[in-house]
């Protein structure tokens, strides 16, 4: 199996103010102490990583904090862990990728001027809705405004990308309503969209609202007209689909992303982080007394690892692909697992091209249009 040639760093940063109705993520509300007790074991955790063998082979392009809100820590202290990454890995000559989520009201413009300048390029601002009582159902802390505010002050901090994410399919939401919505953030005029509709996990809090019936999920044909509204807005804007839920100028696609999504290496650290490096998958404890008990003795902190199989790496990656608008090379596939795309699925391909989800475009299979609506059932027939 051919591994790509630059890998991706992530740092988990598991707090949160408060925990979204929504959430299913590794994260809580810190205790007393928490906060110290996690950098000090992530400082070390970098270190003691850093000088793993299959680690030292990797060369790096990009570097992602997310969460969790990692803008729960204190600018200086990302600036330490940032500094720390960039002194312990081997980076590749182009300028890395160094996003960091953000929540609007965890972090002011000087907050977000001093990231900046410790080299953070990449802006992603979780902001959800641009209704404050759509925001509320969800749990978020933050307002509107304070939205709004986020966005013009990273626009003034400097920032090379800056991504705004954004919720459909909310209880009494319209397609008028998000249309509103999504036309305010393009006016803005940010880089990037994420834009996402609303999952329900079971066991979150918004499960259970929605299960008791004090949460109305708007029906299916409305969430698809909000689909439509969207792709006619980001046309418009210039921003182009590059995955099913990702737009993008020219050149501020997520480089970061797009190496999940390739199924490249990547290296995840922090309590609850996954890893891919060498076909091997490994996930680290979620508990934060664990995890920086494991650090703290120098033990591994994986609680699963898991050597991929040729043929799970090669179906893997035919399913993260597809998520892409460009789809996956047949003939790359080909050369990185030594199977035929066409040979390998059979009869399910053809049911699947025929049905009108999948389609050939030259070297490349992709999602349809209509595949793109439903692609969360394309993909389970693939796995």
């Amino acid at each position: 199996m051919t591994l790509t040639k630059s890998a991706g760093l992530y740092l988990h940063i598991p707090f949160c103010r408060s925990k979204c109705r929504y959430c299913s993520f590794c994260s809580s509300t810190p205790k007393a102490g928490d906060k110290e007790a996690f950098v000090a074991a992530l400082k070390a955790q970098i270190v003691q990583t850093a000088s793993l063998p299959e680690v030292q082979s990797l060369t790096f392009a990009t570097l992602f904090f997310g969460g969790g809100t990692p803008s729960i820590l204190a600018p200086e202290i990302l600036g330490e862990l940032l500094g720390q990454c960039c002194r312990s890995f081997s980076w590749n000559s182009v300028e890395p990728e160094i996003s960091i989520e953000v929540n609007p009201g965890t972090v002011d413009a000087k907050g977000l001027a001093q990231l900046r300048r410790a080299g953070f390029n990449r802006l992603s601002i979780g902001i959800q809705s641009l209704d404050d009582t759509e925001l509320g159902k969800l749990g978020r802390i933050h307002s509107r405004e304070q939205a709004l505010a986020t966005v013009h002050a990273a626009q003034r901090a400097g920032f090379t990308t800056i991504s705004c994410d954004l919720m459909y399919g909310l209880a009494g939401q319209t397609q008028d309503s998000w249309k509103r919505s999504l036309e305010e953030i393009v006016a803005l005029g940010p880089q990037h969209l994420s834009l996402y509709e609303l999952t329900v996990e079971e066991e979150t809090p918004l499960w259970l609202e929605v299960e008791s019936g004090h949460y109305l999920l708007p029906p299916e044909e409305e969430v698809l007209a909000m689909m439509g509204r969207t792709q006619e807005l980001t046309a418009q804007a210039g921003l182009e689909r590059y995955e099913i839920s990702n737009y993008a100028l020219h050149d501020h696609q997520c480089r970061h992303n797009l190496n999940y999504w390739h199924n490249g290496s990547y290296l995840g650290l922090g309590p609850g982080a996954v890893s891919n490096v060498g076909g091997e998958r490994r996930a680290a404890v979620a508990d934060l007394r664990q995890y920086c008990h494991l650090v703290a003795q120098g033990l591994p902190v994986w609680d699963e690892v898991e050597q991929l199989t040729t043929e799970a790496a090669f179906r893997e990656t035919v399913v993260m692909g597809l998520r892409m608008t460009a789809g996956v090379s047949i003939s790359r596939l080909k050369q990185r697992f030594t199977l035929d795309l066409p040979t390998y699925y059979g009869d399910l391909l053809t049911k699947l091209v025929d049905q009108g989800f999948l389609h050939h475009v030259g070297d490349s299979l992709r999602l349809t249009d209509h595949g793109l609506a439903l692609a969360n059932r394309v993909m389970a027939e693939l796995v």
